[in-house]
């Protein structure tokens, strides 16, 4: 399987256990890798034929924007349900991380990593 990196897709983002968080909102940064076959575009040259990565930019920093979830667990689970429906995408692996995590005196980032793929 081919793969395609789209790193560093920035939302702001109400997704979080404490009230201020799902008022306030914080910072999210995505990674993503979708694993498709990049035979095909690799010889038509076809932009048809491969993954408009726009697609998967506008998804991820759409769910993040206005989801509200209580665990950032969730979050990235919906983010890669959503980036599976897009097509020709078998296979994703998400990078998820809150930025500026409200733990007192903790000055670092929190992220989770995911893979998941279609069900043949």
């Amino acid at each position: 399987m081919d793969l395609i990196e789209i790193k560093g897709i920035r939302s702001y983002g109400y997704t979080g256990y404490f009230s201020e968080e799902q008022f306030l909102g914080q910072w999210f940064e995505v990674d993503v890798i979708v694993g498709i076959d990049l035979q095909k575009p690799g010889i038509s040259d076809n932009l048809d034929d491969t993954l408009d990565y726009r697609s998967v930019i506008s998804s991820v920093k759409q769910r993040v924007s206005t989801s509200k979830y209580a665990l950032i667990e969730k979050l990235i689970e919906v983010i890669a349900e959503d980036i599976l429906k897009i097509s020709p995408i078998e296979e994703v692996t998400i990078r998820l991380t809150k930025v500026s995590p409200p733990i007192p005196e903790f000055g670092g980032h929190i992220t989770l990593q995911i893979t998941r793929s279609k069900e043949r």
